[in-house]
């Protein structure tokens, strides 16, 4: 691994030697400048990984060129040294930007370990920068492969409302339908990536942990609560919190949710200090959550705060003609994943996964095919590998498990009730392609209507 390359900033030869001594010693390579201007002449042709700048120089000094470097060489970390008298300045320096100070006359052992705390911390910084490029990649809006018009509907409209982190986004879709990643497109795409994205599922932790799970606690106010613990509002600070299933809160819950909502502020359990509520809000349900307030298993204030800009996901079954880009999407995906070669999926075995019925949408197909690249020996994957009786594939493709729409015409002088039933009769058998055991299980009737009615 190559040692990291110090620039030292110094118009003082003395000092520069002295700091050249420790530096060499330890190993690392050494770049020098006599003020601020030449600084930035060594920054434009050499990679630097720390900056070490005396605080007063001609031309240019350290406060200065902390300033410049940040606009234009963000991400070295940048050491000031002063001496006694300008401490506050110094503090001032740390808080526009610079990693630490050193107090002068130098002392070797605070030199080593400030500087190696600062290249720690400059390594994380760039972890955390390619870790959040890969899940900015990963939870791209350009990720969620569609042609489906009510899809890209939805896509467009969560496109839109990165532009307003204070606005609350409601995701309405069923199981399996994506909503979550939805979730995470919105956050990655916005201001608030740049911090936490934080997932509650309200439906996963007991109603007596919740409310200390969102808001957090203080050691004391409780049994149980031993320490000062942080919620999930504290960790979703400047980010995104997602409450899964919303609604399954319970109702006392619901209640101080929609203060936090309306009033941008918290308070831990046990604290009386407000603590400002700054991040983004989206929840996710697959309930139909006017129906829980009819039935009063749901606020009708909250729904009304919470319901600020819905979104709506399709079920699997309603865009089929996204089956096929969702097998070369995740059949790409297991061939990365398992290292094997896919050829890919016969055209029997594709028809089936678009005549199935999917309850669990994209998500079952996701694992259908994933047991599908497990099991095929680098062959063509074929109806055998899905797991998928044809039994449920065919009643898919007659009608069973989709809406069902009647487009009947009458002539007024020969509208009757039995000229309805006859020609209801005639549309569902033309769907089940003239199969009369299908289309009376659709209408659940005896298939001996179908003879009776000649």
């Amino acid at each position: 691994m190559e040692e990291p390359t110090i620039l030292i900033v110094d118009d003082d030869k003395w000092s520069q030697r002295q700091l050249a001594l420790y530096l060499g010693k330890w190993g690392y390579k050494l770049l020098f400048a006599e003020n601020g201007l030449a600084a930035l002449k060594v920054l434009k042709k050499n990679r630097v990984d720390l900056i070490l700048s005396d605080q007063y120089m001609p031309q240019m000094d350290g406060m200065e060129l902390l300033k410049v470097a940040q606009r234009e060489h963000s991400g070295i970390p940048f050491i000031i040294l002063t001496a006694y008298e300008s401490i506050e300045n110094a503090v001032a320096s740390i808080k526009q930007g610079a990693y630490d100070y050193i107090q002068k006359p130098i002392n070797a052992e605070t030199l080593q370990i400030t500087i190696r705390r600062a290249l720690g911390y400059q390594r994380l910084t760039e972890e955390n920068s390619k870790l959040k490029d890969h899940l900015r990649g990963l939870y791209s809006f350009q990720n969620i492969v569609t042609n489906s018009p009510g899809m890209i509907d939805a896509l467009k409209l969560a496109e839109k409302v990165t532009k307003s982190p204070s606005t609350t986004v409601a995701i309405y879709g069923e199981s399996g339908t994506g909503k979550e990643v939805l979730a995470r497109a919105i956050h990655f795409a916005g201001e608030g990536m740049k911090n936490k994205f934080i997932a509650v599922n309200c439906a996963a932790i007991p109603a007596t942990l919740l409310e200390s799970e969102l808001f957090g606690h203080k050691k004391g106010s409780f049994t149980g609560a031993d320490c000062d613990r942080e919620g999930k509002f504290d960790l979703a600070q400047g980010g995104t919190i997602l409450f899964d299933e919303i609604g399954d809160m319970p109702l006392d819950l619901q209640a101080k949710l929609l203060r936090v909502l309306q009033e941008r502020t918290y308070e831990r359990i046990g604290s009386n200090q407000l603590l400002k509520a700054d991040f983004r809000v989206i929840i996710t349900t697959h309930r139909e959550l006017d129906k829980l307030v009819k039935e009063g298993n749901f606020r009708e204030d909250l729904y009304h705060r919470i319901n600020q800009f819905p979104i709506f996901l399709p079920p699997l079954r309603e865009r089929r003609e996204d089956i096929p880009l969702l097998i070369d999407y995740f059949l790409d995906v297991f061939r990365k994943e398992l290292g094997k070669h896919l050829p890919g999926i016969s055209e029997a075995a594709t028809n089936v996964l678009i005549n199935y019925h999917w309850p669990g949408n994209v998500r079952e197909l996701r694992n259908c095919l994933e047991r599908a690249a497990i099991l095929s020996n680098e062959e063509l994957i074929r109806p055998k590998h899905l797991g998928i009786s044809s039994l449920e594939t065919e009643k898919n493709a007659h009608g069973h498990k989709d809406d069902i729409s009647l487009n009947i015409t009458l002539n007024s002088d020969t509208f009757s009730l039995d000229a309805v039933i006859d020609h209801t009769l005639k549309a569902i058998l033309k769907r089940c392609n003239n199969n009369k055991v299908h289309a009376a299980e659709l209408l659940k009737v005896d298939r001996k209507m179908f003879y009776r009615r000649k």
